[in-house]
């Protein structure tokens, strides 16, 4: 429902400006500029008035162009014989808007762009890697791994809409300035997977806590409730956030396919620093449950958990600060033109970026149980002699699922 009201939004803006263009133009009709002219025009951009032969109109900058200095001038030249000059690639008329680049500042801004589509590629190569690693090994299939598999799926479908936001929308100047249905829907559609990494990532902490501390849980009924918690929770917040910027925020907010900065983008702060907050809680109170096991007598009572639990532990509490980074530096973001905004635009390209990547390594490339499961099968198809076969014997499935009295650690 807000996508219409966007669109007529970002449309009435444009339509007003050529009304007043033309309005401006019949009022000056009496008062043309004597001698050979060219007759006053707008260009869908910017309104030129007549203007004399051999000279040239200027005008500031439009705001609303992604990259364009609203302090410069565009301008548009008159030739001798009357006509506005024309482009000689397509022979239409055309008006000189380079002028409004701050190259410097432009070739810093899409070397920032560059590191995001980097590092969003390379970590959906790196997600849909994990993917068919823990899909195709059957024995890795438990309730903890399921979890990361839903945490990977968030990830890999968030990094792949936000290279198609910067491949299709960011590079459509047509597109941004309709600020139609599709592109606003990417917006939403993009910032559902956002918030459901981090619900993920709190399911992810929620399920050690429940695991470790609670002496007995169904781990099926604890699942279901996470699978709802994961993808369930960002629903809420995205629809508010779609209400408010598209009815309650002004027009002047609603332009762009959204992409510029809003007040009300802190409608996802709460939930990712909620996130991160109970995550916190949760790790801290298992940190202090895995000391009480350490310093317990030995034996059935004070067995403590697998080695891959704590890996699954430590890994979790590395990622929850690592992931809310961005969040955090938030209210520490510089002002533009300040001397460190380079430096904190490009802490803030590879932090966000790079998040599946590492999210793959600690959960996938370092888990032990993948570890183990991927020399097993090298082994047995690339080694079949008896002494290398005699050693795929030892490397064991390690149990998934929560620790129980007196195992052993692998």
């Amino acid at each position: 429902m807000a996508f219409s009201t966007t669109t007529d939004a970002s449309v009435d803006v444009m339509a007003q400006k050529r009304l007043e263009c033309l309005e401006t133009l019949n009022e000056t009709a009496d008062t043309t500029v004597s001698g050979i002219y060219c007759p006053g025009t707008w260009d869908g951009w910017l309104c030129w008035p007549d203007t004399a032969a051999g000279t040239s109109a200027y005008a500031l900058c439009p705001e609303f162009i992604p990259g364009f200095d609203p302090r410069r001038f565009a301008h548009k030249l008159c030739e001798e014989n009357g006509e506005w000059f024309r482009h000689p690639q397509t022979n239409r008329s055309w008006s000189n808007y380079t002028t409004c680049i701050n190259i410097d500042d432009f070739e810093w801004r899409r070397q920032v762009n560059l590191i995001y589509e980097t590092g969003y590629c390379i970590s959906l190569i790196a997600i849909l890697l994990s993917l068919a690693i823990l899909s195709y090994f059957r024995s890795l299939k438990c309730a903890r791994i399921t979890l990361h598999m839903n945490l990977f799926a968030s990830f890999a479908c968030n990094n792949f809409l936000w290279l198609l936001w910067y491949r299709l929308v960011l590079t459509d100047l047509d597109l941004l300035k309709q600020s139609g249905p599709s592109c606003i829907t990417l917006h939403l559609v993009l910032h559902y997977f956002l918030l459901s990494n981090y619900s993920w990532m709190l399911c992810e902490g929620f399920y050690l806590h429940t695991v470790l501390v609670s002496a007995f849980v169904s781990e099926k009924k604890l699942l279901k409730w996470l699978l709802a918690l994961g993808w369930g929770s960002p629903i809420f917040f995205i629809v508010l956030y779609g209400f408010l910027r598209g009815y309650v925020s002004p027009p002047t907010d609603t332009i762009e396919c959204w992409m510029n900065d809003s007040s009300f983008n802190k409608v996802f702060i709460v939930p990712v620093c909620s996130s991160m907050l109970l995550n916190l809680v949760f790790l801290f109170n298992i940190m202090r449950v895995l000391l009480l096991k350490l310093k317990a007598p030995a034996g059935p009572q004070g067995a403590g958990p697998s080695r891959t639990v704590l890996q699954a532990f430590r890994a979790t509490l590395l990622l929850v600060p690592l992931l809310g980074l961005q969040y955090i530096l938030t209210p520490f973001r510089p002002r533009h033109g300040h001397p460190f905004e380079r430096t904190y635009e490009t802490i803030l390209a590879s932090t966000s970026s790079f998040q599946g990547l590492f999210v793959a390594i600690l959960f996938c490339f370092l888990n032990g149980e993948v570890i183990a499961q991927v020399k097993r099968k090298w082994r047995t198809v690339f080694l079949r002699t008896r002494a290398n076969s005699y050693t795929a014997t030892q490397v064991s499935f390690v149990r998934c699922g929560p620790p129980v009295p007196g195992e052993e650690k692998v």
